[in-house]
């Protein structure tokens, strides 16, 4: 296989080996480096009859690609990902690609890419979405940088990235770190989304003491309606699932604290540096964060325990379909959020996101795709300079009919004791923006009083400052 090979991955974990064997089944000759001559192996016995081949040693990589070199990493993000581009740039030839197919942070894309650009070589920040199975069976991709660079790598994604409707889930994001300030976006709309439904269960399992076998059924009548999508399928497998050891639901032995890699909170920072509001995603953070201090939770209950007002006088089946209702509430701001954090971004960074595309290839292949996102596509094909969501014609009406139920399970729910951070931001979110007079004229009158940090009035042009005392 001496200079045969299309493209090469190091780092041969789940994703990386996965990934490699679906450009494999796409038609290219290809080539995997890991240090651990086990994952090496494990990928040249799962390979079978496919013109794939992994090493261990670094240089009998290196000659086995055709230049230039179209090499991806799917390693940790971090100092691992600059460790082994330390490590490869002795042996880089003018014109190879380096792809960083990992949660790199977008600051680190471009300086890398700023880095091998001024060396001669062409560097990509790809997002890739949809996990182990997506990364062998098909992904959303996210590639930003230059884009001669993604031409280089284009045939190759585009073959290997999901389909829908034909169309490879796969397109060229923008400028520098486009591709994965998108994939850091997408991921702070999939903590939103996954917190909005774990309040959901909290709802259906404490105040209706559904089973586990009906929030199966439940999320499974959902996945056939307006709530179509891949996290809604997956929770509804989870609720059937039972573990072999005790033969018990595999959901009830699972210790209620969540972890996080860091993109969500990432999302919460730049949404921060931006002024960019999106509360439900930082709910869903925060909602990690709190279920880490189960200590603390376990004492604060015995000792402090919630004291709910509790209204039991709803209707089963009218609070199921409030409670779906909500969820896709909740969802579409959600969605709303993280586009209008993107629309924002674009302008600050030169991204030049086009946010209908971004819908587009996000409908196959990620773990946000949904329904829901062909409708998404269709608002910003409408309307390309739309920043949020909430006021397309599309989902206007939806959001108008989806307020009353949301504000329902709302007080339902914190009537009775349940924590409700996602729904909670998700609706004052939407009230907040549907208000026409907010009361921040006090805070600008405070910021002056004790700081002369002035005002603007509604009577007259130009800022003030007023001597508030005597």
């Amino acid at each position: 296989m001496n200079k045969q090979c299309d493209f090469g991955m190091i780092g041969l974990g789940v994703m990386g080996r996965n990934f490699l064997l679906n450009v494999a089944d796409s038609g290219f000759q290809v080539a995997g480096l890991d240090l651990d001559e086990e994952k090496a192996r494990a990928l040249n016995e799962e390979s079978g009859d496919l013109p794939v081949k992994g090493t261990t040693d670094n240089r009998e990589f290196l000659d086995m690609l055709k230049r230039p070199r179209r090499i991806m990493l799917l390693v940790p993000a971090g100092k691992a990902v600059d460790a082994v581009i330390e490590d490869l740039l002795p042996h880089l030839e003018d014109g190879d690609l380096i792809i960083d197919g990992g949660n790199s942070h977008y600051s680190d894309t471009e300086r890398r890419q700023k880095m091998l650009r001024e060396k001669g070589f062409h560097f990509l920040g790809v997002g890739v979405s949809g996990g182990a199975e997506g990364a062998r069976k098909g992904p959303s991709i996210m590639p930003g940088g230059s884009e001669p660079a993604y031409e280089l790598l284009r045939p190759i994604l585009e073959e290997a990235a999901a389909k829908v409707n034909g169309e490879p889930c796969v397109a060229y994001m923008g400028e520098g770190s486009a591709g994965h300030f998108v994939k850091m976006v997408h991921n702070g709309i999939e903590y939103g989304l996954m917190e909005l439904i774990a309040e959901t269960y909290d709802l259906l399992q404490h105040l209706l003491q559904a089973s586990n076998e009906e929030i199966h059924r439940i999320f499974s009548e959902w996945n056939d309606g307006i709530l179509r999508s891949f996290l809604i399928e997956i929770t509804a497998d989870i609720f059937a699932k039972r573990d072999e050891e005790t033969g018990k639901f595999l959901i009830d032995l699972i210790m209620d604290k969540a972890k996080q890699k860091g993109t969500g909170k990432w999302t919460s920072q730049a949404a921060m540096d931006l002024g960019i509001p999106i509360p439900t995603i930082d709910s869903a953070v925060s909602m990690r964060g709190i279920s880490s201090f189960k200590r603390e939770r376990m004492k604060a209950s015995a000792v402090m325990p919630v004291t709910p007002n509790p209204d039991n006088t709803f209707d089963r089946d009218e609070l199921v379909g409030h409670l779906e209702e909500a969820l896709y509430f909740g969802f579409i701001v959600t969605y709303a959020q993280g586009m209008h954090l993107l629309a924002e971004a674009s302008r600050e960074h030169d991204y030049r996101l086009n946010l209908e595309t971004i819908a587009k290839i996000w409908r196959g292949g990620c773990i946000i795709r949904a329904d829901l996102l062909e409708t998404i596509r269709k608002a910003f094909d409408q309307e390309a300079a739309l920043d949020n969501l909430m006021f397309s014609d599309f989902f206007q009406s939806d959001l108008l009919r989806a307020q009353n139920s949301t504000r329902l399970i709302v007080q339902t729910g914190l009537g009775n004791g349940i924590p409700l951070l996602a729904f909670s931001s998700a609706l004052n979110y939407f009230q907040a923006f549907h208000t026409r007079t907010l009361p921040l004229n006090l805070v600008q009158a405070q910021r002056d009083y004790f700081g002369s940090h002035t005002y603007e009035r509604i009577d007259k042009e130009g800022t003030f400052h007023t001597k508030w005392k005597g």
